[in-house]
């Protein structure tokens, strides 16, 4: 196939609009003709507005020929995830028991932002039932897959925006993170997710998932996380939690790179089973650091996996999430997210508190660790992608997404910085990320770092079968 404005990242695409190269209507045609083409293979869209989009485009055209582009985001084709709150459109969350039914007058805090920065948005991405799981399906929309391999899952909660970007089904894609939901599809996709400090990005309505939630960027560069992260994290007055803007802008920081930085390197975290192929690739890949004028060393942080935990304040969650709904409606939902349902609803008050004592001596510990070490380097994932339309790969021991995602869920307890970037791919043509830690309110740190990475490797540049 040949090479289309779809192709592009969204910082190529704004340096075409600024030259007048590239029109916003182009790139909103390429990406809605991208779906067109590809997204049966993947299912990575619930909702697609192509008249809305192309009438935002020709607005944003006329206003890069005016030279009075809207913000820093005027004319890039954009999706979100079907969790948050969207002017005109439903927000189905994944289950039948939502209404389709407007009106939809209110856009989430993120949204909200990325409009006003002039995006063009392009629809809806898929999500597993309320957002609950690792992999992507649904009883609503069916089974999100992989880019790389359409028989495999593109992971999850946030697959459909992986999958979307991944394809060049527009740049930049919005996605929550609650335990990994958009590190770990990133991760499977081969491309680039950035799960920011807990706060940094407002979030209306609250999710029940409660201080574990996080929204966002996913795109296929680092650089593209940077541009999206730096328009998004703006205090809103609807999230209570939220903090002011950040003092440091995450593109202008993109240029520090790596140097000079103290990282540490847990190939396993002390506790992890790692393919040995995944075990290679990211140990290639920390090796890399190196050469970007970083000082590494390999040291766990020192923690015991917090799965049960961190099960404790996510198995309740799901029952929060569902305690409104009747025995009817629960018979036409996921019956796995059901199932951690009814055991989070015999959590008590205490199971919880002790749950948070955790947290909170594993945020302390951290604190601490970052106290030597600038950022820590993890692989993301320690498996590859399996078919689509499981919960964990056929033969697995357990049953539940977590006993495969011990790298992200942690990171999500202690409230941390964490990007997952593309660094290679397995015999079998599989991606492998890296996850790149750092300490609270660190995010441009740890952007700039990752990004240094992929300018150094490339992995990004390789394009998914699909394309040709």
């Amino acid at each position: 196939m040949s090479e289309t404005t779809a192709d592009l990242s969204a910082t190529e695409l704004l340096a075409g609009y600024r030259s007048g190269e590239i029109s916003p209507v182009q790139a909103t045609r390429d990406a809605l003709d991208r779906i067109t083409e590809h997204d049966r293979a993947v299912n990575a869209y619930c909702l697609v507005d192509a008249d809305s989009a192309l009438a935002q485009a020709k607005d944003s055209e006329a206003r890069w020929q005016a030279g009075e582009p809207a913000g820093p985001l005027d004319g890039v084709p954009t999706s979100i995830k079907d969790m948050l709150l969207t002017v005109g459109w439903p927000t189905r969350k994944g289950s039948t028991t939502t209404s389709p039914d407007g009106p939809f007058e209110v856009d989430g805090p993120p949204v909200a932002r990325v409009r006003a920065a002039g995006a063009v948005l392009l629809g809806k991405n898929t999500t597993p039932e309320f957002a609950w799981k690792g992999v992507t399906d649904s009883p609503l929309t069916g089974v999100t897959t992989n880019p790389w391999d359409p028989s495999k899952t593109a992971g999850g909660s946030s697959g459909g925006s992986a999958a979307a970007v991944g394809l060049g089904m527009g740049a930049l894609s919005l996605g929550t993170d609650a335990g990994g939901s958009v590190r770990i599809p990133a991760a499977f996709t081969g491309t680039v997710a950035h799960k920011p400090t807990y706060g940094r990005v407002a979030h209306y309505p609250g999710s029940a998932f409660g201080t574990l939630a996080h929204v966002g960027p996913m795109t296929r560069t680092v650089a593209d996380a940077a541009l999206l992260f730096d328009v998004v994290a703006q205090p809103d007055t609807r999230d209570p939690w939220v903090f002011d803007a950040p003092r440091e802008s995450a593109v202008e920081r993109l240029a520090a790179g790596a140097e000079g930085l103290k990282i540490a390197f847990s190939p396993a975290l002390g506790f992890v089973r790692v393919d040995p192929e995944i075990a290679a690739l990211v140990a290639d890949a920390v090796e890399v650091f190196t050469t970007l004028g970083a000082t590494v060393e390999t040291a766990d942080p020192g923690f015991a996996d917090p799965l049960e935990p961190f099960h404790t304040l996510w198995f309740s969650a799901a029952a929060k999430v569902l305690e409104p709904l009747g025995a009817e409606a629960r018979r036409a939902m996921d019956p796995a997210l059901v199932e951690i349902a009814e055991q989070g609803a015999g959590v008590s008050a205490l199971d919880y508190l002790g749950a948070m004592a955790v947290r909170n001596e594993l945020g302390t510990l951290m604190g601490a660790f970052h106290d030597e070490y600038d950022l820590l380097l993890t692989p993301t994932l320690p498996i590859t992608a399996f078919d689509g339309g499981r919960e964990v790969p056929e033969g697995w021991p357990h049953p539940r997404w977590t006993s495969w995602t011990p790298f992200t869920y942690p990171f999500n307890m202690t409230q941390q910085p964490a990007t997952s970037v593309p660094c290679g791919f397995t015999s079998a043509g599989l991606p492998v990320g890296l996850q790149v830690v750092g300490p609270r309110h660190a995010d441009a740190r740890v952007l700039a770092a990752a990004h240094a990475y992929q300018e150094a490797t490339g992995h990004h540049r390789r394009r998914p079968p699909l394309l040709g």
